[in-house]
Formats: structure tokens, sequence, C-alpha cells
């Protein structure tokens, strides 16, 4: 499908899939690959994501695995601070996306950080950390609506079925509050069994009916490793054969650690954004 989002006054084609890099500026997220906090190593990671191919760039300074220690909004908009200015100074023309569910967190990464995108994995505000209830100050709806930014809504739910409706509802409300540019996200390992993942998988296609574009994060995640064996450190080839999966039932972007083997995916399942 044709889809494009607008991105301060730039038009992005997301009609041919992009590819999206992981940047975590945390001591603790699932794959220790991806953990960058000295301005070194997030100034060599952001360079890699775009030197390998990626389009995009998605900061994070809170992990959201099961079992994650809780951060303060002080300290996760703190260290977004710092890791946008590095990001920003290394890569000014790239699109830059914020992964945070804390509206306060995203208002001040888009409007004094240099954010360009709000990556929400809470569907809204439902949980943050993998099956733990968030209670934030805001509404992240009114938020992205206000900020008129394009906004990744990730869903929680166990199901296709639950997903869509929910997300038919979401989409309606956001419609309604006046925001333009969504993209959905199934949400793999929120809320779902491994079985529940899977079977969500075998049918995403079914998201193209809601004729929004969908981002899958995928990457190097437990449905790989608790089917096939192994931890995070090895689950690359089982990222890759889903990845291309998702290419093939209608996937725009693709969020990854591994830029460079997820741009040959995408160049292999068909094409690639110029």
């Amino acid at each position: 499908m044709q889809y494009t989002i607008n991105v301060r006054g730039r038009l992005v084609d997301l009609s041919q899939p992009m590819v999206m890099g992981i940047l975590n500026a945390t001591p603790d997220s699932f794959y220790s690959g991806s953990r960058k906090q000295t301005e070194a190593e997030i100034a060599d990671r952001a360079n890699q994501i775009i030197s390998e191919g990626g389009r995009m760039i998605d900061v994070g300074a809170f992990s959201t695995r099961p079992g994650a220690m809780e951060v303060s909004e002080e300290e996760e908009t703190s260290r977004l601070k710092r890791a946008l200015a590095i990001v920003r100074r290394e890569q000014p023309d790239a699109i830059v996306s914020v992964d945070t569910y804390r509206p306060r967190v995203a208002r001040r990464c888009v409007e004094d950080f240099g954010a360009d995108i709000i990556n929400d994995v809470s569907e809204g505000g439902i949980t943050g950390i993998v099956d733990t209830p968030i209670h934030e100050e805001g509404d992240m709806f009114q938020t992205v609506a206000q900020l008129q930014v394009p906004y990744i809504l990730m869903s929680v739910q166990p199901t296709l079925e639950t997903m869509m409706k929910n997300f038919a509802d979401e989409v309606q409300r956001l419609r309604d509050l006046g925001a333009k540019d969504i993209i959905l996200d199934p949400g793999y390992g929120f809320g779902k069994t491994l079985d529940q993942n899977y079977e969500i998988l075998s049918h995403v296609e079914r998201l193209a009916e809601l004729e929004l574009p969908v981002l899958v994060g995928i990457s190097r995640k437990s449905m790989i490793f608790k089917k096939a064996g192994g931890d995070p450190t090895t689950s690359l080839p089982g990222t890759i054969a889903l990845n291309a999966v998702s290419l093939m039932k209608g996937a725009s972007i693709l969020r990854v650690h591994d830029v460079k083997e997820a741009v040959q995916t995408v160049v292999c399942c068909g094409g690639l954004s110029d």
C-alpha cells in the first residue's frame, strides 16, 4: 500500500519498507548488544545505524522487558536529553523516534530534544513494563495530537481479534483529537503467550484492513529463542526469518538491533526505500 508520514514537514514514503535501528541508552535492556551509555557508544551506534542502511533511529532510556527495574521520570528524561543531543549532532538528517510511554517525557523529547516520532509501547497507557499496569500523568493520545508528530501505537492485546477491535477504537479516538500519522505495532512479546505471538504473526496481514502502516519489532525477542533454543545473542537467524515473514505480510518498518541484516532482508523481499 502507499503510505506517507509527515515528519516535521517532510513527507516520508513508506510504500517501500524501512529499517529502524535500536539505540538503548540504558544499562538493562534485554539484549546486551543494544546497550549504549557513553557518549562515544551512542555516537558510534547512531552512525552505524545510518551507515548500514537504516533510515530511522529509535532511542530508548527505560527497558520495558519483563522484570525490568523502574526508572524515574527524571532519570528517563535526563538519559534521553543526553542521548538525543548526541544522535542529532551525529545524524542531523535522520528520522529519530523516542521509545517512551510517558506523555510528559514524550513532549519534552519532541519539543526540546529533537525527536520526530513517539514510539509508545503502552497502547496509550495500558502497560509499560511488560504485564505491569502504569499510572502516568497526562494522556498520550492528547499529547500526540497536540504535538502533531507521527505516533507508533503498539498493542498489548493477546489475540488478533481484540487487537484489531482496540486498534479501530484507538485510531478513531486519535483521529477525533486531530492526530494524523499513526503507525500500528502488533506488540510481539507484550501481553501475549508464546503461542499467541505466533498465532498473531500467522494472520498479521489482516492489519492491512485498518489501512495504516505496520511496524514490526520482533528482533531477538524471547518468542524466537523460546521456540528455537538459545538466548538473545543467538537469535539473529530467527530474527531474519520472522522479519522476512513480516515483510511478506505487509510490514512497512522493521525495528531491529541488526541493521545490516535487516536491510538485506528488505532488499531480498522486494525493495528498499531510497
